[in-house]
């Protein structure tokens, strides 16, 4: 019923929060079905972002949050942290939405209506089945993309060993299997922030998933890759492990914008700690907490051009990122196992481009940019670093790297309505999550992002997997928005 914005004069900062709006926008999807796609606020939950002035235009719905009740599915809690997510357009209309629930260990399911509107939410993936294992980034393989699927891959992050694993998932499975769950021992176990199957084109009659490990001990965060020779094999296939020049280069000597030859180098083992010795003694670069990793879209060739973050942390500073950067990776042509790295974007470079950065975690990488969101440490040791969650715009083709919009959870409106509180430290909310959907709903230029409320709790939001503990539960919650009107 109502709009809030408020220019702030000195910032130059649009504060945009949003609620139960009438307006929309309504675009016809064509099709034998021909439904009718009305982007606009569902949920009861505001969007806490505030726009930079020069995405001004763009459009911010609240699609689903933690505290609305679905009306085909009203006990549905959509849980604590919600993260990576794929979605799916159904034969009669509707839309399927996987996505993880993180800090409840689960993966969910959410029906969306002809209309986009989210109808239903049901636990597919538990925490009975994952063994409390956090459920992070996760890429849906369709075979338009990949040439398989569709089947869902997630990263098994932290919580119980020895699960960390990608865990595959049937999008359609039934929930009454929830309490079951299958993982994929080919790909190793890892620190596991994502697992990403490239595009059938860029290497044909292949299958190759990219897997970012999420870690900061003595053998990284590595960059891996699972290379099969069978299309849509996931167990049969050899996996690698990224080495930089001899080996011997630190992250630390990387200069930006250089180009380094990598080899992947083959793994034998495949169990948590045996990996990590392996990658230690065959060179594998140790990075700072590697995270989300996407691949360029628009041809076979852009398709061998990934790009993934490390988010950084001050252990290991010395010889890996502290803030966070993001690295270019392009493949050969005709071996996927060498390629050239660039250091992109580097946050550890103060009087950089990316001084700003504060911990990017997620990726996003279309035709012509990169979708770039932070998860902030919390780090004041610097006033550049001093914001909360950004979501940046990195510019593939001219380098011009802006802010689109920032987590605004330590507003006024905010505060009062008892989502965060004024003392939040830096980057107390996240961004994350971020999909291109404008294809799959017909709309261009239109993604889905999410925002983890780290600070706004609730004993309604534990245990919403239906496993059966609190223990397995967290109390924070979760808000889902549409973000239409970016470039891709």
């Amino acid at each position: 019923m109502k709009t809030i914005s408020k220019i702030l004069a000195l910032t130059g900062l649009i504060s945009f929060m949003s609620c139960d709006s009438d307006d929309n926008n309504t675009v016809s999807i064509p099709g034998e079905n021909n439904s009718v796609i009305e982007l606009k606020n569902h949920s009861i939950t505001p969007a806490f972002v505030t726009k930079q002035s020069e995405f001004n235009n763009i459009e911010v719905y609240s699609l689903l949050s933690s505290e609305d009740a679905l009306p085909e599915s009203p006990n549905f809690v959509y849980g604590s942290m919600a993260d990576g997510c794929g979605l799916l357009r159904n034969d009669d209309g509707t839309f399927t939405l996987i996505n993880n629930i993180e800090a409840d260990y689960s993966i969910a399911r959410i029906t969306l209506d002809a209309t986009f509107k989210p109808i239903k939410g049901e636990y597919i993936v538990n925490s009975e089945a994952t063994g409390n294992t956090a459920q992070c980034s996760g890429s849906l393989a369709t075979p338009e993309e990949h040439g398989f699927g569709p089947v869902y891959l997630s990263g098994g992050e932290w919580g119980a060993m020895p699960t960390n694993n990608v865990f595959m998932v049937d999008p359609y499975k039934s929930a009454d299997d929830a309490g079951v769950g299958e993982v994929l021992p080919a790909m190793g176990q890892w620190t596991i922030e994502n697992a990403v199957p490239l595009h059938k084109d860029a290497f044909t009659g292949k299958t190759i998933v990219m897997i970012g490990d999420d870690s900061r001990g003595d053998a990284g965060g590595q960059l891996a890759m699972y290379v099969s020779n069978t299309v849509g094999d996931l167990h049969g296939g050899n996996l690698y492990g990224m080495k930089v020049g001899d080996g011997t280069i630190t992250d630390n000597e990387l200069i930006t914008g250089n180009e380094y030859d990598v080899e992947f180098v083959q793994l034998e083992q495949t169990t948590y700690n045996e990996l990590n010795n392996e990658s230690i003694a065959k060179g594998v670069m140790a990075f700072n907490r590697v995270e989300d990793i996407d691949y360029r879209k628009g041809s076979a060739e852009a398709n061998r051009e990934i790009y993934f973050n490390a988010t950084g942390h001050s252990s290991n500073s010395d010889t890996r990122t502290k803030y966070g950067r993001v690295y270019k990776l392009v493949l050969d042509e005709n071996n996927p196992l060498i390629g050239k790295l660039t250091l992109e974007l580097n946050g550890d470079d103060l009087a950089g481009k990316a001084k700003t950065f504060h911990s990017p975690d997620n990726i996003l990488v279309t035709e012509n940019y990169a979708y770039i969101q932070e998860d902030p440490n919390g780090y004041v040791d610097d006033m550049v670093k001093q914001h909360d969650a950004y979501l940046y715009q990195y510019d593939l083709n001219t380098g011009a790297l802006k802010v689109v919009l920032e987590s605004a959870h330590r507003t006024v409106e905010a505060v009062d309505n008892g989502y965060a509180s004024f003392d939040d430290r830096w980057g107390k909310w996240e961004l994350t999550g971020m999909i291109d959907i404008s294809d799959i709903i017909g709309e261009p230029d239109t993604f889905l992002l999410i925002q983890q409320a780290h600070s706004w709790k609730s004993d309604a939001f534990l245990n919403p997997d239906g496993a059966g503990t609190d223990a397995n539960s967290r109390d924070e919650g979760s808000i889902l928005l549409v973000v239409k009107g970016l470039a891709r």
